[in-house]
């Protein structure tokens, strides 16, 4: 998978994706990310790429030119990919395990970080699609690009140390996780369940789906309501 960010912030990136599962996927070339700087498609000498709103209004608005030019320069080596330009915003939809596998189907991910007080308007036209990953503010969109980024990684085949893991994550069918145990077998008075120790691997799975309920039903009883 190829993946794109426009970003003011391209130096962010760097811890994120520079280690971990990220990291080995670029490394094993089955996630490639590029990053482009968004002032080096301003038109002055000083790469500016906001402007203060018309109407009024307190900050600053990114502003329209310097952003057409960069994702029509990303998108220039087009090959007829399958892709997605994806904007983080706080009108888009909520970000879930269910969007994180519909968005790993695609060959190409393109996604454009806004700051300060947010876009001129006509830069959604661009997107594909609005994505949030919550209701509060951050200060831009590079770290919900990064959450969408890690999730999705996840899902991409190879990318993981086992073919099971994903499927065992929270949420990825709908639910929370079961409990896991590892060595000592005895912790503080607190003992791992016998269950696990039995190597019955049909009863195993049968008690892990039970916990994986009951922790949901507990927890976030709204995802069985769902």
């Amino acid at each position: 998978m190829l993946i794109d960010i426009i970003t003011l912030f391209p130096e962010m990136f760097g811890g994120p994706f520079g280690d971990s599962i990220i990291k080995r996927a670029v490394d094993n070339e089955i996630l490639k990310i590029r990053l482009t700087q968004l002032r080096d498609f301003a038109f002055d000498k000083h790469r500016q790429v906001d402007d203060s709103p018309f109407g009024g209004g307190s900050g600053m608005v990114l502003k329209p030119e310097p952003m057409y030019r960069a994702v029509r320069a990303v998108l220039s080596d087009e090959e007829n990919l399958t892709r997605r330009i994806i904007i983080t915003d706080p009108a888009g939809n909520k970000f879930n395990q269910a969007k994180a596998k519909e968005l790993a189907g695609f060959d190409r991910l393109i996604f454009i970080c806004g700051h300060y007080e947010g876009f001129d308007a006509r830069i959604y036209d661009l997107a594909d699609e609005l994505i949030s990953i919550g209701d509060y503010v951050l200060t831009g969109g590079e770290l919900p690009t990064m959450v969408i980024v890690d999730a999705v990684a996840r899902m991409l085949p190879n990318v993981l140390g086992s073919a099971e893991s994903a499927t065992t994550d929270s949420f990825f069918n709908g639910i929370l996780s079961y409990p896991q145990y590892t060595r000592p077998r005895e912790f503080e008075g607190k003992i791992v369940p016998e269950v696990l120790l039995s190597g019955n691997h049909a009863e195993i799975r049968k008690w892990r789906e039970e916990q994986a309920l009951k922790i949901t039903r507990m927890r976030r009883p709204d995802l069985l309501n769902s």
